[in-house]
């Protein structure tokens, strides 16, 4: 985890296709840990997705984190479970998933940064406006700041980052991102990975020899 650098979110599908061959290629360039995040599946649906991932991941050396539940991480095989601040208190999915697993927070605030020691690793953000958190308000790179001075943990900044906006996040403190457009919508998702890793100035991956 802190070694981890690019971290990528999606759902089990995009675009009305498997998820696999976009992973697969982001992955390759350079992505370190894959959340999947899909609030409309059903849990059979979920766990497949999830296991297909799993295996993904491990060619890659990378992490698998379930997004909201922790029930099904370990069915997921998952490295982790990642959840919100109107989700199950970190305290109720420590119990569930025990000391083995990972566990992640979305913090949007220096007091949510200082709440959050529990955890293993949390979101910060979204630093600037994004569709994927309509209606929330941008936390700006002054909480990437904070987060870089205060927080206890590896912190990744998240919402609407790209490779473009990458070098000032990097700047502000946020040597870690998570992304899910810059990503997912890429034409190339492999060189979109491999932008944003080297525009925050991190050019060589983290996992295993298969990369």
């Amino acid at each position: 985890m802190r070694a981890a650098r690019l971290y990528l979110v999606s759902e089990s599908r995009v675009g009305g296709r498997p998820v696999e061959p976009l992973v697969a290629a982001a992955l390759a360039g350079g992505v370190d840990i894959v959340q999947l995040r899909d609030k409309e599946a059903g849990d059979r649906v979920l766990v497949a997705a999830a296991r297909r991932l799993r295996a993904l991941c491990d060619e890659h050396g990378a992490l698998l984190i379930v997004n909201d539940r922790p029930d099904l991480a370990r069915a997921c095989r998952a490295d982790g479970v990642h959840v919100g601040q109107d989700d199950a208190p970190v305290a109720d999915v420590r119990r569930v998933v025990g000391e083995e697993l990972l566990v992640g927070l979305s913090t949007h605030s220096p007091d949510q940064i200082a709440a959050a020691a529990e955890t293993d690793y949390i979101g910060v953000g979204p630093v600037y406006a994004t569709p994927t958190k309509p209606g929330r308000t941008p936390v700006g790179l002054e909480l990437v700041a904070h987060a870089a001075s205060e927080a206890a943990q590896p912190f990744f900044a998240i919402g609407g980052i790209d490779a473009e906006r990458a070098p000032e996040v990097a700047a502000a403190g946020g040597e870690r991102v998570a992304v899910v457009r810059a990503i997912r919508d890429a034409a190339d998702p492999g060189a979109a990975a491999r932008r944003i890793r080297a525009a925050l100035g991190q050019r060589e991956v983290v996992g295993g020899p298969a990369r």
